[in-house]
């Protein structure tokens, strides 16, 4: 891994004279916040050694550097998924990429349905812990000790530190701000009311596809992680009605205003925590 990372890395300056400090990735339908910024360069997923394309519907597959005031990012626009049929090593070597070339705080979004109750379609959520439901590590297998230890800590994975900055970030910028856990399954179908029944049971405030393998990966680095879903629905049994990804992508459609709001403003901030 080290090796295809170093290579990838190594493509990727040749084309972009820019070192980011911080890191975002942009779940389902979140993709439009490149669209909020002055854009220095983008980068193709296929056109990086080792990485794949992305796929799914809502994911542009592109490797975005932007500086948001004074902070240098890198956005990676779209991810790939576990449920593609990859595995969760080729899953994190895109997130992993962005710590290679410099990122030393990154943000992680996602689309999530709803479990807690409280919660409503459009809502923001900070998330405070996460519960591995894919049945799977991508740390699994022989470790790779110069990417990290073979048992990393994972007590504080989602920063505490980093989700004061958040909650500051959201009050200052008037944008309401859920805080929970995220429980990530292996998809691609989505969860039956029993299953929700019992991830409620389990502590989890809303569920997804997605972000779990990433936030390991960067605590194996010694990265620092934020995570925020944006929740696109209430999670199956919640309503009496069926899910369906377009009205995710509808619903992160709805909240690109007020996630870009919060998002640009944060970026910027997480500027000042990347030691």
């Amino acid at each position: 891994m080290s090796e295809k990372l170093n290579r990838a890395a190594a493509h990727v300056r040749s084309l972009v004279n820019m070192e980011p400090t911080v890191g975002v990735i942009l779940g389902s339908g979140l993709g439009n916040l490149v669209d909020s910024v002055d854009v220095v360069a983008a980068i193709p997923y296929a056109e990086i050694p080792g990485a794949l394309a992305s796929t799914v519907i809502g994911h542009s597959g592109r490797l975005v550097f932007a500086r948001i005031g004074e902070t240098p990012v890198v956005m990676m626009q779209g991810r790939n998924h576990f449920y593609e049929g990859h595995s969760l090593e080729d899953v994190v070597f895109i997130p992993r990429l962005l710590a290679k070339l410099g990122a030393r705080v990154v943000a992680i979004t996602n689309a999530a349905g709803g479990i807690n109750a409280e919660f409503h379609a459009g809502d923001l959520m900070l998330i405070s812990d996460h519960i591995n439901y894919l049945g799977t590590n991508p740390l699994r297998g022989a470790n790779d000790d110069e990417l990290g230890p073979r048992f990393p800590d994972m007590s504080d994975i989602y920063s505490k530190q980093l989700r004061g900055v958040a909650r500051d970030v959201a009050a200052a910028t008037g944008v309401a701000l859920r805080e929970g856990v995220y429980l990530a399954t292996s998809g691609p179908s989505y969860e039956t009311p029993a299953e929700i029944r019992t991830f409620r049971v389990m502590g989890a405030d809303a569920v997804g596809m997605s972000t779990v393998p990433e936030a390991i990966a960067y605590a194996h680095m010694g990265v620092k992680v934020i995570g925020i879903s944006c929740i696109t629905n209430m999670a199956a049994g919640i309503l009496d009605q069926k899910l369906d990804h377009v009205e995710v992508l509808e619903t992160t459609t709805r909240v690109q205003k007020e996630f870009a709001a919060l998002m640009l403003a944060l970026l910027e901030r997480l500027g000042s925590h990347t030691n």
